[in-house]
């Protein structure tokens, strides 16, 4: 099979919705080389690049409450910075690039994706007119 290791997506791929910081940016234990109280850092197998974890609220409304919240790992070199809170909203929204997911088999058994990033940043202004209600859904002529 030609698809072999991550698989590159787009942030749209995975969060169409968009999504939301829930946490803070930590340092991902590597669990075979942290020994006698000694934490060691994970490095990612293919880049050796550090690696760190941020949880996220899934913005889809349609997902189920123990779907919300992903973790996401983020290959840097130091710890990243997220986005300052934006005023008047209770989470703070982000972007990803660099995006890969690799499927695997959860404990359950059921089918399940770790998702790593190259860069997080603030939500890119899109620049599409908002319709008005009364052109909301329909075709332009």
């Amino acid at each position: 099979m030609a698809l072999q290791g991550p698989i590159p997506v787009t942030f749209a791929m995975v969060f169409p919705h968009g999504c939301y910081i829930v946490g803070e940016v930590e340092p991902v234990k590597d669990f075979d080389a942290s020994a006698g109280g000694r934490f060691v850092q994970a490095r990612d197998k293919r880049t050796a690049e550090l690696v760190w974890q941020v949880a996220v609220m899934d913005g889809d409304p349609t997902l189920k409450p123990a779907q919300k919240t992903v973790a996401v790992k983020i290959l840097a070199p130091v710890q990243p910075v997220p986005p300052s809170p934006m005023a008047g909203l209770p989470f703070t929204p982000v972007e990803f690039d660099g995006i890969t997911v690799t499927p695997y088999v959860n404990a359950a058994g059921r089918l399940a994706y770790s998702i790593k990033v190259r860069e997080m940043h603030a939500p890119r202004q899109t620049s599409q007119p908002v319709q008005s209600k009364a052109s909301a859904g329909k075709d332009a002529a």
